[in-house]
Parts: structure tokens; C-alpha cells; sequence
């Protein structure tokens, strides 16, 4: 009686794979994260942004990555950091799987108004890049006392 729900070869099984398949062909291959906390596929490296009154915070997760190939440029509160990672793979080996990005890569972050493009510091440790932007002062909040 429940032999044939434990047969996975052929019927509803082969359907939903067909079905599968050729949603993704007829759509093309989806590139969407595929959790809550993960990245799209081709984002590298992955970025966290944080934000104070005093400043925005900028976070590359970017293990191996040689700092000075790095270019780091503002304009029109616009962050573009562009480079290139390169990863030595050795010839007689057979790869079954490689989920290391090698290549050159592009992340822009779109900024607050209030940031100031002149007061930016970036430093690199243990594969970790952060980039300071402080924010103007005029429009950090300032406390007004009552005489």
C-alpha cells in the first residue's frame, strides 16, 4: 500500500523536477538570496552599513584582498568600492566545488544627504575593511540648554 510513496523514481516526483526546470528556463535562473541574511549570488564581498547621528559606518567582509589594489571613491553621496581579488587554484587539482569569488567586483552604497564627503577614513584588518563617513555637523543634533 505505501510502496509507491516511497518510490522516488518517476511520477509526481519527475513532474515537479520537469516543472522545475523549465520554470527556470522560461523565467532564467533567479539570482535572490536564499535566506533572510544572506547576499545575492555574485555580491562580493558582502557589506554591513550602520548609522549614528555622528557618522555612517561601513563594513567589507573581504578576506585576502590586497588593501592598496583597492579603490575607494565618494561622489554625489555615492560609495564605490571596486577591486580585485585573486585566488590561486592549482592546475592538477579537480575542484568538485569552489565558492571562493576570484575576479573584479563593484559594490556601490547609496549614502545619507547629511554625510560629508571630506571626512572619510578606511582602514583593513584581519580581512575586515571599515569605512568611516562622518556626517556634517550642521545637521548633527546639538542640545539646546534653557537659561
Amino acid at each position: 500500500m505505501f510502496g509507491s510513496l516511497t518510490n522516488f523514481e518517476g511520477g509526481l516526483f519527475d513532474d515537479f523536477r520537469r516543472m522545475h526546470k523549465e520554470l527556470d528556463h522560461a523565467f532564467g535562473y533567479m539570482n535572490w538570496p536564499t535566506a533572510i541574511r544572506s547576499v545575492a549570488r555574485g555580491s562580493f564581498p558582502p557589506i554591513n552599513v550602520g548609522a549614528t547621528p555622528e557618522q555612517v559606518d561601513v563594513y567589507l567582509f573581504a578576506a585576502g584582498l590586497d588593501p592598496k589594489t583597492l579603490d575607494i571613491s565618494i561622489q554625489q553621496n555615492l560609495l564605490t568600492i571596486a577591486g580585485t581579488r585573486q585566488i590561486t587554484t592549482q592546475d592538477q587539482v579537480v575542484y568538485y566545488r569552489n565558492e571562493r569569488f576570484s575576479g573584479e567586483f563593484r559594490r556601490v552604497i547609496s549614502l545619507p544627504d547629511d554625510v560629508d564627503s571630506n571626512k572619510v577614513d578606511a582602514k583593513y584588518r584581519d580581512g575586515i575593511l571599515h569605512i568611516t563617513i562622518r556626517r556634517q555637523e550642521a545637521s548633527q543634533p546639538r542640545r539646546i540648554e534653557i537659561k
